[in-house]
């Protein structure tokens, strides 16, 4: 397919622009998403595309337009919903646990919710405490969501095109300096298949196991060790809800070492869940070391941006894992 470079942002607005031209029942809703294109410039343009019907300003109320959402959803659209923050479910949490989340199940299968709620997410950007977390594994514990956090643009284009057709509510969560990153993306329309792991770089002496921003910054250190002979491996999940296990379990039996990276609080964060994973399968007798967890410091992420780059993991601290670890 031919390709060319685009940012992750372009990468996001060509997934929905290219669903809702192949699909009538595709629309997008949120805050400021028409006339101002959302809070990160995402929906440029499409506005004068599809017009005031289908590209929807809402009113300042998260639990007012998920519920619009869930309610469209379940008889018969397939919305694309937009929390300006990631930090805004609190707001409409109990829409999303107790509706989206639920009426599947509670109904036998007969209603469904074809729902994806898009948002940004975690800091960097001196967003402050109430605008800059990373919240994923709370969304993780709830079943009946699926929770993606893509890390490239062409993850970002396939896997939101999965997401849009999928018949299950969505969390889509797109870290925020992610946004302006460049990649490589074929003109034509592909998917990615939802809890698909991807070997972004293979190795032999130890996996690092991450997701979102953090896997850009694993194989920078894994470049790193690479010129002084350490061969690490980085496996991006992509989706944590459904979770590859057999690509967990796979990488690290062959390099027998672990290191999960993630920007969300360590303490109480998803690198449990997959500690957990290794420990409770056939890879935890292959292991030579301790499973390692890289993640924020637990506090608010602070507005001035020494204290921010203090709290949120780096380079320097994924790297210091590894080296402890080899």
């Amino acid at each position: 397919m031919p390709e060319r470079e685009i940012t992750y942002a372009e990468a996001v607005r060509e997934a929905m622009c290219e669903e809702m031209r192949l699909d009538r029942d595709v629309y997008f809703m949120g805050e400021d998403i028409g006339v101002h294109c959302g809070a990160f410039g995402i929906s440029a343009g499409m506005l004068e595309e599809f017009g005031p019907d289908r590209v929807i300003d809402t009113p300042i109320s998260e639990a007012a337009f998920v519920g619009a959402g869930i309610g469209s959803a379940i008889t018969g659209m397939r919305p694309i919903v937009e929390l300006m923050f990631s930090d805004f479910m609190a707001v409409c949490y109990d829409q999303i646990i107790n509706q989206a989340a639920k009426t599947r199940y509670m109904f036998g299968g007969q209603a469904k919710v074809p729902m994806v709620i898009r948002t940004p997410s975690g800091g960097g950007t001196g967003a402050a405490a109430q605008h800059s977390q990373s919240l994923e594994q709370m969304y993780c514990h709830v079943p009946g969501l699926k929770v993606v956090v893509p890390s490239t643009p062409y993850d970002a284009k396939g896997l939101l095109k999965s997401a849009v057709r999928d018949d299950n509510c969505v969390i889509f969560l797109e870290q925020k300096l992610l946004y302006c990153t460049k990649g490589v993306v074929p003109e034509e329309g592909y998917t990615i298949p939802l809890g698909s792991a991807d070997v972004k770089r293979e190795g032999k002496d130890l996996s690092i196991i991450t997701y979102g921003r953090t896997v850009q910054m694993s194989l920078a250190v894994a470049g790193r060790l690479a010129a002084e002979g350490r061969s690490v491996e980085v496996l991006d999940l992509r989706t944590l809800s459904p979770l590859d296990t057999d690509a967990i379990i796979g990488s690290v039996k062959k390099t027998k070492k672990a290191v999960i990276v993630h920007e969300a609080v360590k303490f109480g964060g998803f690198g449990g869940e997959i500690a957990a994973t290794i420990a409770g399968s056939d890879a935890f007798y292959c292991l030579e070391a301790p499973i390692k967890r890289v993640g924020a410091l637990y506090s608010p992420i602070p507005f001035n941006p020494l204290l921010e780059r203090t709290v949120l993991p780096g380079e320097d601290r994924i790297e210091a894992a590894v080296r402890e670890i080899l």
